[in-house]
């Protein structure tokens, strides 16, 4: 076996990990190997997330400053034992009717597509075979408004939510914005679910007409928070909770307590840097999963 090259057993399946000291995060000296035991030790809040989801990866076989993909379909040396569902594919890019997504409920298969340098995890709304059982709010900000306008929205939109019996848990994106998700019953399809987040992002937008803006135009969003209600689309995926993020440090979409938007909301963190690896493996040791309540189902979501 090449030098590069090492054979583990995880969870009774054999794997072959490759260039384990290939640097992915030159700013950050991270390396494929670091990346590998990250989502190892992250699997115990994370498999929950993904389990049940046709996902979408994107990888980065040359590290987050080289070229990227994004890749739905299961590549062909996939494992037997990986887990895929055939499934429609509206919207194709490449035409497909279906295609064979990977499903990641198990810690063999994460290990797998880390090794893969499948950096970041993407998940619809919906799992394989149901209506959506998750509400996502996207705040993207729209320079100079930052992370610190975006948590000044979700409180916003929190409230308002909370409203109509509608819980909403916070996370960054890992990059320059934030989500919110919202468990919901899963009686409703998507284009339900997606027109009460219009509804809701174009009465906040009238309420505070400064700071929100619920249009995709992006000539309207300078120094404004878009909040994307778009992202409940059948076809729309949303980063997952605890995955990684293609920034010049392992950035992680993390989840947030209240408190700490709060506090971002009045420009302290979370709105200076966004967590890394290291960062969101000690908050889950001493907070566990502050998602874990999406895991447990919600409301319907009233249709006026």
């Amino acid at each position: 076996m090449p030098a590069d090259r090492l054979k583990v057993e995880v969870d009774g399946r054999s794997l072959e990990l490759s260039n384990l000291d290939k640097v992915l995060f030159p700013q950050a000296g991270f390396t494929k190997g670091e990346v590998i035991d990250y989502y190892t030790r992250i699997a115990p809040v994370l498999l929950p997330h993904l389990t049940d989801r046709a996902l979408t990866r994107i990888r980065f076989p040359n590290g987050v400053a080289g070229g990227s993909f994004f890749e739905k379909n299961a590549p062909a040396a996939t494992p037997g034992w990986v887990r895929t569902e055939n499934l429609p594919a509206p919207g194709s890019s490449k035409g497909r009717e279906t295609i064979d997504y990977v499903v990641c409920d198990a810690l063999p298969t994460l290990v797998w597509l880390a090794n893969l340098a499948a950096l970041e995890l993407h998940t619809p709304q919906w799992k394989i075979g149901t209506h959506p059982d998750m509400m996502v709010v996207d705040l993207d900000p729209g320079a100079p408004a930052a992370l610190r306008q975006c948590c000044q929205v979700a409180l916003l939109m929190r409230d308002r939510l909370a409203a109509d019996g509608v819980e909403a848990y916070p996370k960054t994106s890992g990059k320059k914005g934030m989500q919110l998700c919202c468990p919901i019953a899963g009686t409703q399809d998507a284009d339900f679910v997606s027109g009460y987040a219009r509804r809701i992002a174009r009465e906040l937008e009238q309420a505070h007409p400064k700071l929100v803006v619920s249009k995709m135009a992006k000539n309207l969003r300078p120094g404004k928070i878009f909040i994307d209600w778009s992202q409940n689309n059948a076809a729309k995926t949303t980063v997952a909770p605890y995955s990684l993020r293609a920034q010049p440090v392992p950035a992680v979409s993390t989840p947030l307590t209240w408190d700490e938007v709060e506090a971002g909301a009045a420009g302290k963190r979370p709105s200076t840097r966004p967590y890394t690896a290291a960062e969101v493996l000690r908050r889950v040791e001493k907070q566990g999963d502050l998602l874990a309540p999406l895991l447990d189902g919600g409301p319907e979501l009233p249709a006026r």
